[in-house]
């Protein structure tokens, strides 16, 4: 069957997630498989025309894949008609002016999140996107994760009965950067630059919440800086403005209590970075990025407390994982080949700007709690 190519404008490929994730790991790689099946059998390449601000960085990234465009022109890349697409994986503080330069161009535009800095601002994309009538989406890369298709495949067999909770942990010790060089960039713990694990991790919340047991309908959070000062990565120590760790309890449509513990402070003591506990009536589980591993109401065990004994059962090997049953591809790549499909055949891609307000509206009520010391209600 034929092959077509569509031209895909990439900024902020220099950066971390917008070169690894979604350059390498998806756009090449679905290069690499031949391009994305459409129905009709046919289909579709991408092929990158990559933008940033350093010409010395993207010559040599191009160079390295074998590509032959590239540019720091911005509105040059917009203008070249033979890129439909644009993607955004800059800094959160840039994001919004570059998207709306893409929608006045006529581009589809799929971009991380946040989409913007505000509510308002979003809401701005999403307006100007639907008079345009061009096709915009937003990472939602967790609801990808093999670990939470297993949870999902779960609640959508009705395995929990009434969900009652959700348990969740995120985080890892972001080293300071003195004495061992930081795993994220110093941007990620200053506020006047978009950065903060609120805006950062309540976006992704959202959605998983939203998408797996149902709409946040109120918030309470207490967000901290737990490490005031940190060095950059030209060995320069400066002031930490943005949080580095959030604790939350959302309330979920239908009564279900949600408690995400968010945070670049702690040491990991659990098999992987992030593992959601839901527990229900008939059953709970444990996801987490790959695993998930689940306990029937039928065979969950009798445990008593009794702190005079010591205990000999191991809790953990009470638990039976979920089989994987198929086979998980990158969750960027997949939501990759489907908003590719949403643009050429209008297949359906629900995760859209509006999806991406709905992020950052939880990210702004959970700075609100935190600041006020109060439930936010959405």
């Amino acid at each position: 069957m034929a092959t077509r190519t569509l031209g895909v404008v990439m900024n902020g490929v220099t950066g971390r997630m917008g070169y690894r994730q979604h350059l390498v790991r998806s756009v090449l790689a679905i290069g690499e498989q031949g391009g994305v099946e459409l129905s009709d059998g046919s289909r579709v390449r991408l092929e990158p025309l990559l933008v940033g601000r350093d010409a010395a960085k993207l010559e040599e990234m191009a160079r390295r894949h074998g590509l032959t465009r590239w540019t720091t022109d911005l509105d040059a890349a917009l203008g070249d008609d033979s890129c439909p697409l644009y993607f955004d994986a800059q800094l959160t503080a840039v994001r919004e002016k570059s998207i709306l330069k893409a929608v006045d161009a006529g581009r589809h535009v799929y971009t991380e999140k946040p989409v913007a800095e505000s509510v308002e601002g979003a809401l701005t994309l999403a307006r100007r996107a639907a008079e345009a009538g061009v096709k915009n989406g937003v990472v939602h890369d967790k609801l990808y994760l093999p670990g939470l298709l297993k949870l999902k495949r779960l609640v959508d067999s009705g395995f929990f009965g009434r969900v009652l909770s959700v348990r969740g942990e995120f985080g890892y010790w972001v080293f300071e950067g003195d004495w061992q060089p930081a795993q994220r960039p110093s941007w990620n713990y200053r506020a006047e630059d978009g950065g903060g694990i609120t805006v950062d991790m309540f976006c992704h919340w959202n959605y998983v919440l939203e998408n797996l047991f149902g709409a946040v309908t109120s918030v309470i959070a207490k967000t901290a800086t737990h490490i005031p000062t940190r060095v950059d990565e030209a060995g320069e120590s400066y002031d930490a403005t943005a949080d580095d760790a959030a604790y939350a309890i959302f309330e979920l449509e239908g009564g279900v209590v949600a408690q995400l513990n968010s945070s670049w402070c702690v040491r990991v003591h659990r098999d992987e970075l992030v593992e959601f506990q839901v527990d229900g009536t008939r059953g709970s589980a444990v996801a987490g990025l790959r695993k998930c591993v689940v306990q029937p109401r039928e065979a969950t065990p009798r445990p008593v407390w009794n702190p005079d004994l010591e205990e000999t059962r191991s809790y953990r090997a009470q638990w039976q994982e979920v089989p994987d049953n198929t086979d998980f591809d990158n969750g960027f790549k997949t939501q990759w080949e489907q908003f590719v499909l949403h643009v050429v055949e209008d297949a359906p891609h629900p995760y859209d700007f509006l999806a991406g307000v709905r992020g950052i509206r939880l990210a702004q009520a959970g700075l609100e709690s935190s600041r006020t010391n109060r439930r936010v209600e959405l």
